[in-house]
C-alpha cells in the first residue's frame, strides 16, 4: 500500500495539471481562437471554456471593444498642386475574430497604411479650398473605402476624422491675403448692391408721387371744368332770366344785371397785381341808379 502511495500523486498531480491546461476563462470583451495541431478549431466566448489539453492551444487573444488607431502625419499634394500635411484616428471594432486572426497579418499595421493611402487618394482629388472647408465630405469617403477593403477581415470601420490639415507658412500666407481680398471684394460688392437698391428704391418713389401729383391734377382739373360747367349754365340761366325780364319790358332788370357786371369789373381791376393806383371817372348817378334799380327790383320780388 505504502509503494502505491507515490502513484497516486503523480496521478493527482496529473489530473490537476490536465485540469488547469483544459480549463480557459475569457475575459468579458475578448475572444481566443483555439488551435489544434497548427490548425484553427473554434472561438472561446467570454467566460468557463474547455479545451483538450496539450491538443488544442489558444492562437490569439483578440479584444472585441472598439479600439482607436493614430494616423501619422501625411503631406498630400491637393489637385490644384498645394501641399498638406494631414493627419487623423480611425476607430475600428472586430467582428469575426477567427477572419480578424488568420486573414491579415499584423492587422494594426494593416489598417493604418490602408489608411494612408486612401488619405492620400482622397485629398489628391480635390482643390484647397475644397479640401478646407468639406472635412466631413473627406471624413464619409475614407469611411467607406476603407471600412469595404477591411471588410474580408471581419472587422467593421465605425469612424474615421481627419485631425488636422496644415500647410506652409508661405501658403497661408498666401490664403490670408488671398481672403483679405475676396472680403473686400465682397464689400465692394455689397456696397454697389446697397447703392443700387436705394437708387431703385428712390425712383420708384419718384414715380410713384409723379403718378399720384398726376392723379392729384386730373381730379382738380376735373372738378375746376365741372366747377366751370356749372358756373356757365348759372350764366347762361341768368342772361336767359334778364332777357326775358327786358322782353317783357322791366327794365330794373336790366338795370341789376349791369350793376353786377359793373361792380364785378371794378372789382377785378382793383385786385391786379400790377396797379399799386387806379383813378377812372366814376359817374355816382349811374352807378346809383344801377343800386336803385337792384333795390326796386327786390322789392318788386319780394311783393309779389
Amino acid at each position: 500500500m505504502d509503494a502505491l502511495l507515490p502513484f497516486f500523486a503523480v496521478l493527482l498531480a496529473l489530473v490537476v495539471v490536465f485540469f488547469f491546461a483544459g480549463v480557459k476563462v475569457v475575459p468579458q470583451g475578448q475572444q481566443w481562437t483555439v488551435e489544434r495541431f497548427g490548425r484553427y478549431t473554434a472561438t472561446l466566448e467570454p467566460g468557463l471554456n474547455l479545451i483538450i489539453p496539450f491538443v488544442d492551444r489558444i492562437g490569439f487573444r483578440l479584444s472585441m471593444m472598439e479600439s482607436v488607431l493614430d494616423v501619422p502625419s501625411q503631406t498630400v499634394i491637393s489637385k490644384d498642386n498645394a501641399a498638406v500635411t494631414a493627419d487623423g484616428v480611425v476607430f475600428y471594432r472586430i467582428m469575426e475574430a477567427a477572419k480578424a486572426a488568420y486573414q491579415v497579418n499584423n492587422l494594426t499595421y494593416a489598417i493604418v497604411n490602408l489608411t494612408i493611402t486612401n488619405l492620400r487618394s482622397v485629398l489628391g482629388s480635390m482643390e484647397l479650398d475644397h479640401m478646407l472647408s468639406n472635412r466631413e465630405e473627406i471624413n464619409e469617403r475614407l469611411l467607406a473605402a476603407v471600412d469595404l477593403a477591411t471588410t474580408p477581415w471581419g472587422i467593421k470601420v465605425t469612424r474615421i476624422e481627419i485631425r488636422d490639415l496644415s500647410m506652409s507658412p508661405e501658403l497661408q500666407e498666401a490664403m490670408n491675403l488671398q481672403m483679405t481680398a475676396e472680403r473686400h471684394r465682397r464689400a465692394v460688392v455689397t456696397k454697389a448692391n446697397g447703392d443700387k437698391e436705394a437708387a431703385v428704391l428712390q425712383a420708384q418713389g419718384q414715380r410713384e408721387a409723379q403718378v399720384l401729383q398726376a392723379q392729384g391734377e386730373k381730379e382738380a382739373a376735373f372738378l375746376n371744368a365741372e366747377a366751370r360747367e356749372r358756373e356757365a349754365l348759372a350764366e347762361a340761366k341768368a342772361t336767359r332770366v334778364v332777357s326775358q325780364a327786358i322782353s317783357e319790358g322791366d327794365v330794373q332788370a336790366l338795370q341789376y344785371f349791369l350793376g353786377i357786371k359793373y361792380v364785378e369789373a371794378l372789382q377785378q381791376i382793383g385786385q391786379g397785381d400790377n396797379s399799386k393806383l387806379v383813378l377812372m371817372p366814376l359817374e355816382a348817378s349811374g352807378v346809383t341808379g344801377a343800386v336803385a334799380g337792384i333795390t326796386e327790383l327786390l322789392k318788386n320780388t319780394q311783393a309779389k
